[in-house]
């Protein structure tokens, strides 16, 4: 059982890890000062990819609950990360979103009944120290909006994870159509702002092209699918811990494709975020209540590497 877990934290830790590389992406691919519409063409293409490969739409309960957990997980989620990275240096905006953890801890004993232990509740303090020392500069600010943005969307994907653990997924529904629904969902929510809010670039290039194509392809419909298959196995507050491979993989990439350089108290925060993951492994699963027969999904964007980017480009 412990071999199982561990292998299902492994798998699941690799959509953190493809969103910490959107940083690398966005700066060197992506067109510059476009993070909605980057987020749109992440989150919409393969949602209605998924949802025609599975030919079922949500109905009856699941269709509000579907356009819930899309909102949550994918569209609201996204425009509150985008807004917290305009108003904050990068390494705060990440600091934020890291409470997420703390945030399913409580709505799992209140959802779900879980039980708080001490253990877990280090494990979530271990690994927010971990981010502050990864991703915190000499330059770091506080600003109203950003921070309760940077709050909001933390709590957003916290109730996302933690609602579908409790509802799971509807009967004769498979994971990725499931998936697909609620990258639908929350594309066609983000694709208006972007439309709105962000001019179209005028032109792109080859790399553009292919930037896309890896958030869509890559940071979404194989991420997503993977980040979803393990809040299916694994208890939810495991899950959104080992959401910190995001910063983690952001800060390692920038070392090694970007020459950016790594400080000690990096190399400590590194070492504190894997600790946490690991005591995170270690926790007593629970049985969670559920109104379904079968299990589900959710999700954690995510993508921590982006709001990285803001302190090099502004992105994220």
């Amino acid at each position: 059982m412990k071999d199982r877990s561990a292998f299902d934290s492994a798998i699941t830790a690799l959509a953190p890890v493809v969103w910490g590389s959107t940083y690398l992406v966005t700066t060197q691919l992506l067109p510059v000062d476009r993070p909605l519409l980057a987020a749109a063409i992440r989150a919409l293409p393969g949602g209605l990819i998924l949802t025609a490969m599975g030919r079922t739409l949500p109905h009856g309960r699941w269709l509000w609950r579907a356009l819930v957990l899309g909102a949550l997980n994918i569209g609201v989620f996204f425009y509150l990360l985008f807004l917290a990275a305009y108003h904050l240096p990068g390494g705060v905006a990440s600091l934020v979103g890291s409470i997420q953890p703390v945030f399913v801890l409580l709505l799992s004993a209140l959802l779900l009944k879980d039980t708080i232990r001490s253990r877990q509740v280090a494990a979530c303090l271990l690994g927010l120290a971990g981010v502050a020392l990864l991703v915190l500069g000499p330059k770091a600010g506080l600003d109203t909006v950003g921070v309760f943005a940077g709050m909001g969307g933390a709590a957003c994907m916290a109730t996302g994870i933690v609602l579908t653990k409790r509802w799971g997924r509807p009967p004769g529904v498979g994971l990725l159509t499931f998936t697909g629904w609620q990258l639908a969902i929350g594309g066609l929510l983000i694709t208006p702002v972007a439309l709105l809010g962000e001019p179209l670039p005028t032109h792109l290039t080859w790399n553009n092209v292919i930037g896309f194509a890896y958030l869509s392809l890559i940071g979404a419909f194989l991420a997503y699918a993977v980040w979803f298959r393990g809040i299916e196995r694994l208890p939810a507050l495991t899950v959104s811990l080992l959401g910190f491979a995001s910063p983690l993989t952001a800060t390692l990439l920038g070392y090694i494709f970007l020459r950016q350089q790594l400080t000690l108290l990096q190399g400590v925060g590194a070492v504190g975020v894997v600790a946490a993951v690991l005591l995170a492994q270690r926790l007593p699963g629970r049985g969670s209540r559920r109104a379904d027969p079968e299990p589900v999904l959710a999700e954690p964007v995510v993508t921590a590497g982006q709001n990285l980017a803001k302190e090099k480009e502004g992105v994220r």
